[in-house]
């Protein structure tokens, strides 16, 4: 997209008529500054139009991938538009919810389209009591189950890539692809 000169867009504040009188009736002077309109005219419509260039739900594609680098959302071109308008507009949420499996569960699904469920704690164990033992190590292995959501296929590649990515470093990971929901799930 192009935010150059654009044919026959009219400027709100034409410099000719803001001229005095004197170069009112000058026909040099009025197609002059009406040419320099034509160049303005696009840089004013655009600083007009501000607030939705900065709002991911409607601003010009090219800008939604700008937006979501100021906001480290996941942005890939091959992503239909909702799914890169929706990344962005999420981004916060998903940032807080790094690290969780709710956290996981959601990112799969909005940038996938898989549904997801994460198993296992991930080696964290506490105790309520104050000064009690050290508690029995834990297993500390975490099993990500993904089947099939709005996609048919799931992209083996992409779901470990993700589950890489939003895992903490510490933690094991194992991934299961399923054809279905797991037996009890309803999805």
């Amino acid at each position: 997209m192009s935010r150059a000169a654009v044919p026959g867009l009219p400027s709100r504040h034409p410099i000719g008529a803001q001229l005095p009188a004197l170069y009112a009736d000058d026909d040099f002077a009025q197609r002059f500054t009406a040419g320099l309109d034509t160049v303005l005219a696009p840089v004013f419509s655009t600083l007009d139009n501000l607030p939705a260039y900065l709002d991911p739900r409607v601003a010009p594609l090219d800008f939604v991938a700008w937006l979501a680098s100021w906001v480290g959302a996941a942005d890939d071109p091959a992503w239909p538009a909702e799914l890169r308008r929706a990344a962005v507009v999420r981004a916060v949420e998903l940032h807080r919810r790094r690290g969780t499996r709710r956290g996981l569960v959601e990112r799969l699904r909005l940038t996938l389209g898989v549904n997801a469920d994460v198993v296992g704690d991930g080696g964290a164990v506490w105790s309520r009591t104050a000064g009690a033992g050290l508690p029995p190590e834990p297993g500390g292995e975490v099993v990500v189950r993904v089947w099939p959501g709005r996609d048919r296929d799931v992209d083996e590649d992409r779901v470990r890539e993700i589950v890489r990515d939003t895992c903490p470093v510490h933690v094991s990971c194992r991934v299961e692809i399923l054809p279905g929901p797991p037996a009890g799930e309803g999805s």
